[in-house]
């Protein structure tokens, strides 16, 4: 068993604001970051590039877009820098990265 782990991109339509949902959507798209994502638990014997888009983690409407940037597949104890930050500086992780457990995906998969 292994885990995988998801970096997107967001991107919010500053455009969007104050639009008034008449006609087209004026587009004004900026990038704000990214999430880390984490499945646990997975076979590595399963089609992982299925596991990846069953996660459901991508996004695209008039108002923001998540994608997917890339993945891979880490070790039981990975962590993300924004988690190992907070271990760092608080000496605790109060907020974890986004997690799915494999088995409740294999219904989608």
């Amino acid at each position: 068993m292994a885990m995988i782990v998801i970096s997107t991109q967001y991107m919010e339509n500053y455009g969007a604001h104050d639009w008034d949902g008449e006609g087209a959507c004026p587009q004004r798209w900026k990038m704000k970051g990214g999430s880390e994502y984490k499945i646990l638990n997975v076979d590595l014997n399963a089609d992982l590039d299925r596991v990846v888009k069953a996660a459901g983690v991508e996004c695209d409407n008039d108002y923001c877009r998540e994608y997917i940037l890339g993945w891979s597949v880490e070790a039981d104890d990975y962590l993300s820098e924004f988690e190992r930050d907070q271990l760092e500086y608080e000496g605790k992780i109060t907020y974890p990265e986004s997690t799915r457990e494999y088995a409740d995906l294999l219904a989608t998969v």
